[in-house]
């Protein structure tokens, strides 16, 4: 498992960060055994799994239950948990308190969207023990103030802003950041800024690493193409097609065969 000391310096070794989203056992056991290096149960499990139209319908009780299901699946991965809308806006205690249930629940960091404003209360939890993760950029918690989910960083003060906003992150020992649909040469120029790994989704490839939500991966969604996606399989018409087989052999009767039926004799167990 990678710990957080080689987080911060993923950069001086030249690791690329691999990270992708999961909320469930089930993939958790499948991501154990694969060269992915973290997984992040993220507050986009509102929308994944929940059917929501965006994350601010996460609660820090949905986070914790989902928390804890990806943590007994998964027990070679290092995991990140989304602190959810309002969880650290409400100060220092509700922040704490919310942060510590998700690392009870088996995380071994949480992750934060934005810092200015809350720069004493990311110090205190961190000061507690808690490993941090910034997230800049599009940050989805702020879709609304945003008009939508857009491409951040387009000005040359949004650019400075963000770079500070990162060091803001660095100062108080956070051990990455996440940068979110920003220019690619703002990506670079925050990696190079920072000595913390990043972490971009749609900030382009020379950050450290990447992430991906997992369902996106493997193309159950096939129509949300956003710029910055790759599809890495076709899910949607690999698991359809499954069904549609046991499906037609349940209706002609060949599954269940013999092979997978049991058998009981009262003579053979006198």
């Amino acid at each position: 498992m990678i710990t957080v000391p080689q987080l911060k310096n993923a950069k001086e070794l030249k690791h690329k960060l691999v990270m992708v989203t999961c909320y469930d056992a089930s993939f958790a056991r499948v991501i154990d055994e694969t060269s992915i290096d973290q997984i992040l149960v993220g507050d986009s499990v509102a929308m994944v799994m929940h059917g929501f139209d965006s994350t601010l319908h996460a609660t820090v009780e949905m986070m914790e239950f989902h928390t804890a299901a990806v943590a007994r699946g998964s027990k070679k991965k290092f995991i990140v948990a989304d602190m959810p809308f309002l969880s650290v806006q409400l100060g220092k205690r509700a922040a704490l308190e919310a942060a510590g249930r998700l690392m009870r629940a088996g995380a071994h960091a949480v992750k934060i969207e934005n810092i200015r404003g809350m720069e004493k209360t990311i110090e205190a939890i961190i000061q507690a023990g808690i490993p941090v993760v910034g997230h800049l950029g599009l940050t989805p918690q702020s879709v609304h103030q945003f008009g939508g989910m857009k491409l951040q960083g387009k000005t040359i003060d949004a650019q400075k802003q963000l770079i500070e906003d990162a060091h803001a992150f660095e100062r108080v020992g956070s051990c990455s950041v996440v940068f979110e649909c920003i220019p690619s040469s703002l990506g670079r120029l925050a990696t190079q800024e920072l000595s913390i790994s990043t972490i971009g989704i749609g900030a382009g490839p020379d950050t450290t690493g990447q992430v991906l939500v997992l369902q996106d991966v493997l193309g159950f969604q096939p129509e949300f193409r956003p710029k910055f996606l790759k599809h890495f399989a076709d899910g949607k018409k690999f698991f359809g097609d499954a069904l549609e087989k046991f499906a037609t052999e349940v209706r002609s009767s060949a599954y269940p065969g013999p092979e997978h039926q049991y058998s009981y004799s009262p003579e053979a167990r006198a």
